[in-house]
């Protein structure tokens, strides 16, 4: 069966297989790849590659597309009780026209997924807050990761706060407790980082800002601002380095240090932007169990 989808302004600048996955499952890049390469997805009915940037009401022509069934996932969508819409709704930091700023909690994920069913996207679409508009998500954050999290209210919003994120205009600082003692006291991560897609290896240049703000002979409390965005990268950044985040089981190599601390300590503590020569700037404050670590291991810091 042939299909064709029309673009919306949300993702307008962003590539084709982004879209697919997207849109249609989380196929393999491989199979994306050779589904453009031989016609069965176009866009505009003209063959294209996967890193293709799309525009507004492209039409993406699809063609007897029969991905194997076991690629293609559905989201599992949440229903959230009364109790848990204004229990988020209570970590609102900023609720304009155009978007809400929130102080995520550790451990609920950005938007839906085929493992993830507690998410942001689907709580406050719930909301009378975005009664008369529906939520937009315009960057990452990932699920064990605390802190502020921005959510457009209309598509002009997303497209234009989208852009600024892709553009590196919005500037984000990170706090995250590590182990051991870092050497240097300020510097930059400079890394080659490596994911998966399928078996396809792919290798990703990432930069960080950091700035050790307290450290002892166990562990380091640093600030750090990403040059880049990478999936994972502050995590993957220090593992490199082997300081590994305090709770990060995924990128913590020594079984000694596995599962000692519940909790993820990375925290999205600042996010600074500027729209139409307004200055936007957000704080959101350290978690409970984030600021108990820091006394308890004795360092210092001022939120």
């Amino acid at each position: 069966m042939n299909k064709n989808y029309i673009v919306d302004s949300t993702y307008k600048g962003i590539r084709i297989d982004k879209w697919i996955r997207n849109n249609l499952g989380k196929v393999p890049q491989a199979l994306i790849e050779k589904n453009l390469r031989i016609g069965k997805i176009k866009l505009n009915k003209k063959k294209t590659k996967s890193s293709t940037k799309l525009n507004t009401n492209d039409v993406i022509n699809t063609y007897d597309l029969k991905f194997h069934i076991n690629l293609i996932q559905k989201k599992i969508k949440f229903n959230p009780s009364n109790e848990v819409i204004k229990e988020n709704e209570s970590l609102i930091i900023d609720n304009n026209e155009n978007f809400i700023v929130v102080n995520k909690k550790s451990g609920i994920s950005v938007q839906g997924g085929t493992k993830s069913k507690k998410n942001l996207i689907d709580i406050f679409i719930k909301s009378s807050i975005f009664e008369n508009s529906k939520p937009y998500s315009v960057h990452r954050l990932d699920k064990d990761t605390s802190g502020v999290f921005i959510i457009a209210k209309n598509r002009d919003t997303a497209q234009l706060l989208t852009s600024l994120f892709r553009l590196r205009k919005i500037h984000k600082t990170y706090l995250a407790i590590c182990y051991g003692e870092l050497n240097t006291q300020k510097g930059i991560f400079d890394h080659d980082l490596v994911r998966f897609d399928g078996s396809k290896k792919i290798v990703e240049k990432s930069k960080t800002l950091f700035k050790v703000i307290d450290k002892n002979s166990n562990c380091t409390l640093l600030e750090m601002n990403p040059i880049t965005g990478r999936k994972h990268q502050l995590r993957k950044q220090l593992s490199n380095i082997g300081h590994p985040i305090y709770g990060d089981d995924k990128y913590t190599n020594d079984k000694k240090l596995k599962t000692k601390n519940k909790e993820l300590m990375l925290h999205s503590y600042i996010i600074k932007f500027m729209i139409n020569n307004k200055k936007y700037t957000y704080k959101a404050l350290l978690p409970d169990y984030f600021k108990k670590l820091i006394k308890t291991k004795r360092l210092k810091f001022l939120d």
